[in-house]
Parts: C-alpha cells; structure tokens; sequence
C-alpha cells in the first residue's frame, strides 16, 4: 500500500521537474482553463490517496473522477466565459474546500497510525 503512494508522490515530482523545465506556452485565454482543470485534477488525486489510505482506493472510481472533474470544471468555466460571469469561481471553492479537507484527513490518518 505504502509502495503506491510512494509511486504516486514520487511521480507528481517528476512531472512537476519536467513541467518547469519545459517551456510550454498557452494564450492568455486559456489561463483560467488550465487552472481550474489542475485545480479539479488534483483535488482527485488527494482523493485517490486519501482511499488509498483507507484501502478504499478503486481505480475506476478514481480515473472517471479525474477525468470528469477536470471536465466539469472546464466546463463550467466555459458557460460562465460565455454568461459573461466568473462561474469559474465556483469550481475553485469547491474544488479548493474539498482539497484541503483531503489533505487534513490524510495528515490526521498519518499522524494518527504511523506515530503510535
């Protein structure tokens, strides 16, 4: 179980080596796309870890929720680009609300098991 996580942290680091090595530019029109799709991206993948760590972790549920997620988001930053609104913000706070609260049972179920 611990080798999965290890495997998960230890290939977020390598992306994110290459992602600032690698020059990659986008339009500005694209900016709060992009955001907002990384945003839901990886409130999945604390979610991921979070069922990992709770051995309730399923591959499927986790990949269809990345996917949808990233595309919900979009999504509603879409509509709200063309309502002329920041819908997009509604994503963020859900999206944000939801990753902090992954992280602070993830640290609670580490502090909690691997301390005692």
């Amino acid at each position: 179980m611990w080798w999965g996580i290890l495997l998960a942290v230890l290939g977020l680091l390598i992306g994110i080596l290459i992602g600032f090595n690698i020059p990659v530019f986008l339009p500005q029109d694209y900016a709060k796309y992009l955001s907002v799709a990384a945003l839901a991206a990886l409130d999945s993948v604390f979610g991921g870890m979070r069922a990992a760590l709770e051995d309730k972790f399923n591959h499927g549920i986790f990949v269809s929720g990345f996917f949808s997620n990233a595309l919900l988001a979009a999504g509603l930053t879409l509509v709200g680009d063309r309502l002329g609104i920041d819908l997009y913000l509604a994503a963020v706070v859900a999206f944000g609300v939801r990753l902090f609260q992954n992280l602070a049972i993830i640290r609670r179920y580490i502090l909690n098991h691997k301390i005692k």
